[in-house]
């Protein structure tokens, strides 16, 4: 294992893969181009690896993970197999303190400042560069530099003087503003950074990446950006889709499970509603794998947003394909009542959902369980059967983070996410506060410009909620993402939203509504992550992918999978932890790893059951921005 990683070429600060003693001497790479790559043959891009200190460079087409960021430096050349290609990337200066992370600009052609280092293990290979602490070989640029103090493990640590006010980059962007003179060799973090970022921002359409389309600044008939070449190669649907073992349902929708819900319209009856779950369960039979019930405080005492919002998710969750049966428990009395809540369900099938008022009964619960035995027959009646991957919508989420989510897991389930949307699938990113100081990455990979100005209705909508109820938009991160090492909300929001890989923007949702379209999708929810997982599922999500440094055993309505960003969690909490992807950070490679975590998430759809699903555990929860009456 290394001791440390320099993400990106410009990066000012390495992040630490152990704990630093003061006084240790350590070598790290200095200006730009040093230290050790190696060549992938894979999707094109260049994705810096945590692990051995790897780059992976795109065979023959130089794309970078990060963007360069100064003028007439930084480009990527990237040799295999006999091609050849490179591109200069260069980041705009933020303008004062406006707060906005610019984005890059592609170019084509060979600066002079083009870098071709040779990686180490790889014959004739070139590639962008990650780190290893190794001593330096062949005239690479190395320093020694002495840590002033500890530098606990997945925190950053100075790689030269940053003066007083100047700026910290991490991932080829800034992640702060130094609150005082920061010497080479210091531990850097939130007594000695703070945030950049500004309130509300007005932004400018600058695509990098238009699939299908020519990108902005090129002639018609011209090779177009690296992006748009490699979108029009990797996200086309593939003849022959990768399959799993799905439901499929008379609407056309397919669910990976086949369970019964009871979904309760207020919490009044939320107790009944476990008691007929327990009970229940020992109805089941065929292909019927669990009841479920529900609970959430909300149906009632609501007003305006909330209460449409309520009605919203729950309408949802009724419609889910995982659900082979659902039981709408109401109470008689609520404001969000049974024939209120019908019209937001819109058309069912009388056989895979059933109604029960719990005033207008003698016995509710056993007039309950007589209906749970009807959906438990009319459910059973479905098999699994061979189901395309194209037909599949995953979440992505991240919670307790720590100063490697960025590095390992997040990019792992980035390059996930390029994979499922190259096979026609969808993917849906959210927890919009923790977009705030990356959004013009994602804004930029609109796919036209009313997708853009949605993404930026998106984003400052967050803002104004946050104003609204005075409260500071950037009190970010918490306090247990600080303990693992991340700082601002910057630092914080660039590791997030590398979640999304790097396809298109093709959708932007708001909260309670259902995805429509194929590929990667934004959606409208706070960070908090039973509030955001649920409007996941209630989107259409039939499985979460949930990153996370610090460890969290909450449940989603759907198949929550667990993945660390480092191997002590997912040796310590090992029944919470689904996917390791912490061996990044030791000896194992990005794109090995993303084929092996798309493997299990196809067993996942498939029925093979997550942690949380083993324990028993299923949380659902409604984001609630108003009054109670």
């Amino acid at each position: 294992m290394q001791d440390f990683i320099k993400i990106h070429d410009k990066d000012n600060v390495v992040v630490a893969l152990r704990a630093i003693k003061a006084g240790e001497k350590l070598m790290v790479p200095v200006g730009e181009g040093t230290a050790f790559a190696e060549a992938d043959q894979g999707t094109g891009r260049a994705e810096v690896l945590a692990g051995a200190g790897r780059a992976l460079a795109g065979a023959g087409e130089g794309i970078a993970a990060g963007p360069e960021t100064s003028a007439g430096v930084g480009a990527v050349s990237a040799k295999a197999g006999g091609k050849s290609g490179a591109q200069s990337m260069q980041m705009r200066e933020p303008e004062g303190d406006k707060g906005a992370i610019s984005p890059p600009v592609q170019r084509d052609g060979e600066d002079e400042g083009a870098i071709g280092l040779q990686a180490q293990g790889t014959e004739g290979t070139e590639g962008i560069i990650g780190l290893s602490a190794r001593k330096p070989e062949g005239g690479r640029q190395f320093r020694e530099i002495t840590a002033m103090e500890e530098i606990p493990a997945g925190h950053k640590m100075a790689i030269c003087d940053i003066p007083e006010g100047g700026q910290v980059i991490k991932y080829g962007y800034r992640i702060g503003i130094a609150r005082e003179a920061v010497k080479t060799g210091a531990w850097v973090h939130t007594h000695n950074l703070k945030t950049a970022l500004g309130e509300l921002l007005d932004y400018t359409y600058e695509p990098v990446f238009i699939q299908g389309k020519i990108a902005a600044g090129k002639e018609e008939g011209s090779a177009g950006t690296p992006e748009a070449e490699r979108g029009q190669k990797v996200y086309a649907e593939r003849e022959e889709s990768v399959r799993f073992m799905g439901f499929q349902r008379p609407d056309g929708s397919v669910g990976v499970r086949n369970e019964i819900w009871i979904i309760p319209t207020v919490g009044c009856v939320n107790n009944v509603a476990g008691s007929i779950a327990r009970q229940a369960n020992a109805f089941l039979k065929g292909t019927v794998e669990e009841v479920i019930a529900f609970p959430h405080p909300y149906g009632c005492s609501q007003m305006g947003e909330d209460q449409e919002d309520t009605r919203k998710i729950l309408a949802d969750l009724v419609n889910h394909p995982n659900a082979g049966g659902v039981l709408v428990l109401g109470l008689g009395c609520e404001n969000s009542n049974i024939e209120v809540l019908k019209p937001y369900i819109g058309g069912y099938d009388e056989r895979r959902v059933k109604f029960l008022t719990a005033q207008e009964c003698e016995d509710e619960v056993a007039e309950a369980l007589a209906l749970i035995r009807e959906l438990i027959d009319y459910a059973s009646s479905f098999e699994r059967e061979s189901v395309s991957a194209s037909r599949l919508v995953i979440g992505m989420k991240c919670g307790g983070s720590d100063g490697l989510s960025g590095i390992t897991a997040n990019p792992l389930v980035g390059r996930f996410s390029d994979r499922l949307i190259a096979e026609g699938g969808t993917t849906i990113l959210t927890e919009v506060p923790e977009m705030f100081g990356a959004e013009t990455i994602l804004m930029n990979r609109c796919e036209n410009e009313a997708l853009f100005h949605q993404t930026v209705d998106l984003i400052n909508d967050f803002k104004r909620y946050f104003k609204r109820h005075d409260q500071t938009i950037y009190e970010n991160p918490s306090p247990g993402n600080k303990k693992g090492g991340i700082s601002t909300l910057e630092d914080k929001s660039l590791g997030c939203t590398q979640k999304s890989g790097s396809a298109p923007v093709r959708g932007v949702l708001a909260y309670g509504e259902r995805v429509q379209n194929h590929g990667l999708n934004l959606l409208s929810a706070p960070g908090n992550d039973l509030v955001a997982s649920t409007a996941l599922a209630a989107a259409g999500a039939q499985i979460i992918l949930f990153t996370t440094g610090r460890g969290t055993p909450f449940a989603a309505p759907v198949p929550t999978v667990k993945i660390s960003t480092n191997s002590g969690l997912a040796g310590r909490k090992s029944n919470w932890i689904d996917f390791n992807a912490g061996e990044l950070a030791e000896d194992k490679r990005l794109e090995e790893e993303a084929e092996r975590l798309f493997a299990y998430v196809m067993e996942v759809a498939g029925g093979r059951k997550v942690c949380s699903e083993v324990a028993g555990y299923h949380d659902m929860a409604i984001f609630k921005q108003g009054v109670t009456l």
